[in-house]
């Protein structure tokens, strides 16, 4: 159980993060947000005369064989979705080497794009996950439910070591039956991740949106020190200042980086690419304007 002191300190947070997710959606998200992704699908609206440059598959036969003209049906984009948002928990969320760990940028972005989808009308769940499915609510509407939902983000503490993505992707399959968003936040040092991002892809409207920490792309020259596994407490000891093998880890983190992107586009994911020590807004702008582009096409 977690005692009370650190409960409070955590729902702190939680109020700081909706104070600050709430004023970005109101300045600058909610419009993006809202032009961005599309709803569930099209609803029938009424018919109109077809005009020149309209879809012909549009015609509605019937209607143009009563009026002795060709009469079109127009629809209207059917906007509630459901948004799940599905956050690796797993042990190495909790590292930050800068100002804030991995798990507290997730709260933040979950925050911003979950407020943004409930002031579009959307539902927002939660899939919680490490090496195993940690924990599944529903989606639904309000803000009280995205408070609970930002919270156990913080406290979750997985009791197996490890991430994987394979029971993520059968949770959702399972337990999301209809097309939703899916936001897939984590910093996918993840073996084995193209069988189940194929999975959810299929299904799913998926975005990755990714976590790192700037320590975790280059090693500072900072003589012996002890690297630990967060997700396993395996160590090492290392010479930082031998630049050889700097250069080797530098050049292991960019192609585990260039795996983890091959499969991205394999299976048709945009991705958003965030940094501890950097603020997620101009990322999260950026991939919003970027999938306005796209429905634009």
């Amino acid at each position: 159980m977690t005692p009370d002191h650190q409960v409070e300190e955590i729902m702190a947070r939680v109020r700081k993060l909706e104070l600050k997710a709430r004023r970005l959606v109101r300045d600058s998200f909610s419009g993006e947000y809202q032009s961005s992704f599309k709803g569930q699908g099209l609803d029938f609206d009424d018919f109109r005369e077809y005009q020149h440059g309209d879809e012909i598959r549009f015609i509605d036969w019937n209607v143009t064989a009563r009026m002795d003209q060709p009469y079109i049906r127009k629809f209207r984009e059917e906007r509630e979705m459901n948004v799940v948002l599905a956050v690796d928990v797993s042990g190495s969320s909790n590292y930050g080497s800068v100002h804030f760990s991995k798990r507290e940028v997730a709260a933040e972005t979950a925050a911003i794009l979950g407020f943004s989808a409930l002031q579009n009308g959307d539902k927002c769940g939660l899939l919680l996950f490490a090496q195993e499915a940690q924990l599944f609510i529903p989606p639904a509407k309000g803000s009280r439910h995205l408070l609970r939902l930002i919270r156990e983000i913080l406290i979750a503490q997985p009791t197996v070591p490890g991430s994987s993505l394979e029971h993520a992707s059968q949770t959702l399959l399972q337990a999301v039956p209809q097309k939703s968003l899916v936001l897939l936040i984590s910093d996918f040092f993840i073996d084995s991740i193209d069988r189940p991002l194929g999975k959810i892809a299929a299904k799913h409207d998926t975005i990755a949106i990714r976590i790192t920490d700037p320590l975790e792309q280059k090693l500072p020259q900072a003589g012996r020190v002890t690297l630990e596994d967060p997700e396993t407490g395996w160590q090492t000891n290392v010479n930082t200042s031998n630049a050889s093998l700097r250069m080797a880890y530098e050049k292991l983190m960019q192609r585990a980086q260039e795996g983890v992107m091959m499969a991205f586009r394999k299976h048709g994911i945009d991705c958003a690419e965030l940094s501890t020590q950097d603020d997620p807004i101009p990322a999260l702008h950026a991939l919003l304007k970027r999938r306005t582009r796209q429905r634009a096409r």
